[in-house]
């Protein structure tokens, strides 16, 4: 069995609007929701074991931020440029890479994640489906499970949806 987080990054700023928006960083909103995100995997007992994560300032400092919540023992981190803004294609070809990886924390963008998400959902609690088909807004964490042994054998609509979740649904 595979399980894969996926995390779409904090809150970021807007402060400076000169700045790339790969060079973003986060809005203090986006800090303070990840330790009541963090606080929520360590209760669900969501323990990746590699985090696959976007190169994009405000994908890194959520990650950096979440692990340090989290504590050990910490996943091997990939920062992979091509998940900067990433299609459902490429993420998915990302994720064969990893082999039989058993946990995967992707941290990435809309609208690829939440594309992604959507393809590879097949079942799970009708209301956290209602949830997820609506939006998957900054900090949303959306964990599927797979009866796979391998990422590359991940077919669309095969993962259960175990968990769906926000911010603003855990009190931040």
């Amino acid at each position: 069995m595979l399980t894969l987080s996926i995390l779409r990054h904090a809150k970021s700023s807007w402060a400076d609007p000169e700045l790339d928006d790969h060079e973003r960083p986060l809005a203090k909103r986006g800090a303070k929701a990840i330790p009541i995100l963090a606080k929520f995997m360590r209760q669900a007992k969501l323990r990746p074991t590699l985090a696959l994560c976007s190169d994009a300032m405000r994908t890194r400092a959520t990650l950096t931020l979440l692990l340090a919540e989290l504590g050990p023992p910490a996943p091997r981190v990939i920062y992979d440029e091509t998940l900067y803004l990433a299609s459902p294609y490429t993420i998915r070809s990302a994720l064969a890479e990893a082999d039989s990886e058993p946990h995967i924390l992707l941290v990435g963008h809309n609208p690829g994640l939440h594309a992604l998400t959507l393809e590879l959902v097949g079942e799970g609690d009708r209301k956290m489906l209602a949830a997820l088909a609506q939006e998957f807004p900054t900090g949303a964490l959306a964990v599927l499970s797979f009866d796979a042994v391998n990422w590359k054998d991940l077919k669309s609509a095969s993962g259960h949806l175990e968990q769906f979740t926000t911010p603003r649904r855990l009190g931040s």
